[in-house]
């Protein structure tokens, strides 16, 4: 179990750093070149595989591929809609629920069994 939670703390900080690194620019760097951006985001990134390498290192063998694929996705969306909402003032739409709801659909049939 202290393996999992390592995996999805790890990931979670990754996924954040992603987001990040994504996204903040269509906010932050609207006037800056487009290759100011591009570098920034890629300093961003650093930190996210800094994270994302050993989460998948520590967690494979515990868990499958597959299920490291669909906790990776489920925590994509879980930081994903708090930074759309918050961080670039985006809706929220009910579109977020489904896909949310197909997740954990997802979680279902990778976990059972």
């Amino acid at each position: 179990m202290r393996t999992i939670a390592l995996t999805i703390g790890l990931l979670v900080g990754s996924n954040i750093f992603m987001t990040f690194a994504w996204y903040a620019h269509l906010r932050d760097m609207q006037a800056r070149p487009v290759v100011v951006a591009i570098l920034a985001s890629w300093g961003i990134a650093f930190f996210e595989y800094v994270l994302q390498v050993p989460a998948n290192r520590i967690g494979f063998g515990t868990l499958s591929l597959a299920q490291l694929k669909v906790i990776q996705e489920v925590i994509t969306l879980s930081v994903f809609v708090p930074f759309a909402a918050f961080y670039m003032q985006q809706p929220m739409k009910l579109d977020f629920l489904w896909a949310a709801l197909c997740l954990v659909g997802a979680v279902y049939f990778v976990f059972r069994g």
